[in-house]
């Protein structure tokens, strides 16, 4: 009996870390590359989305004419 709740106590204390982590990880807004993996096998869409996500976020726009008129 004491090995079973040394064992509920282990995963318990896990999964309370990895939640730690997950919500430090989202307030960091780091974790996609470590997500990446799951997401596609699990959840094409979500996948698919960050992918999205990250070639939006590498995106440079041209500067528009005139812009490095007003720059103080």
């Amino acid at each position: 009996m004491m090995e079973f709740l040394v064992l509920i106590v282990v995963v318990a204390l896990l999964l309370t870390a990895l939640m730690r982590f997950a919500v430090w990880a989202r307030g960091k807004g780091i974790g996609g590359g470590l997500m990446g993996p799951i997401d596609e096998a699990w959840h094409p869409s979500a996948d698919r989305f960050r992918r999205e996500t990250v070639i939006h976020e590498q995106r440079v726009l041209p500067p528009r004419p005139g812009d490095d008129l007003y720059r103080d």
